[in-house]
């Protein structure tokens, strides 16, 4: 099984490399559920590591049904991940009723291509589910992430495991969403290839010099997350 830890910052990405990642997912603001990192963000860590790093294409918080404008700026920073040297891009598209936008999701697969293109939690939104992933398997996408539309993977099981199950070999189902090392190795026991985690832990006000909470990734709980998914069935 591989791990992909959600990274929001360059420490977060170091600390994943430096544990044994397999791969990270790169982002700023957490707190919303992610955006898009800044050009000089994505830089640094391409520079800085060796593992893969696919990059969050989402421009704003809130729902994930873009205007006009958003979806161009989408589009700019898909050309930008590129031509940076990302391995992947990670993004997806919604209608206002919360079904997946069929068009405009395909037009970012394609804008992405040769790099394997993700669609994230937006999938968490849909109203039917079974039907989103007969939508996500017709558009070539290689990785559906989500909690199985629960507040966490693990409660989302159930769905997760008939999503795995109906998209057979031509999707890779990745849970993500309270992954951690105490329930890890559930996903790995249901033949999951790969998990997504963030890991975080919140730095002290000693640690931070301020008063503003700050999270990053840690070591510590990336290292127990992969001795738990590498222990055998």
């Amino acid at each position: 099984m591989r791990l992909e830890v959600c990274a929001n910052s360059f420490q977060s990405a170091k600390n994943a490399e430096l544990a044994g990642a397999h791969r990270i997912e790169l982002c700023q603001a957490l707190d919303v559920g992610g955006l898009t990192p800044s050009y000089g963000l994505i830089k640094t860590v391409l520079q800085s590591i060796d593992i893969q790093l696919y990059v969050l294409i989402r421009p704003r918080s809130g729902d994930f049904y873009y205007s006009i404008p958003e979806f161009e700026q989408m589009k700019t920073n898909i050309r930008i991940a590129k031509e940076l040297g990302c391995h992947g891009i990670v993004s997806g598209v919604l209608n206002q009723d919360c079904t997946i936008d069929l068009k405009r999701t395909k037009q970012l697969v394609d804008l992405a291509k040769p790099l394997p293109f993700t669609f994230h939690r937006a999938f968490d939104c849909v109203p039917n589910p079974l039907q989103a992933l007969n939508d996500l398997l017709e558009l070539d996408i290689d990785r559906l992430l989500t909690s199985g539309q629960q507040d966490t993977a693990l409660q989302g099981l159930p769905l997760l495991k008939q999503l795995k199950r109906l998209a057979n070999k031509q999707m890779i189902i990745m849970p993500g969403s309270g992954i951690d090392a105490h329930n890890a190795a559930a996903f790995n026991n249901e033949g999951f290839k790969e998990i997504h985690a963030s890991a975080s832990v919140t730095l002290s006000q000693v640690e931070t010099r301020f008063k503003i909470p700050q999270t990053v990734s840690s070591l510590d709980k990336i290292k127990e997350i992969l001795k738990q998914i590498s222990q055998k069935n």
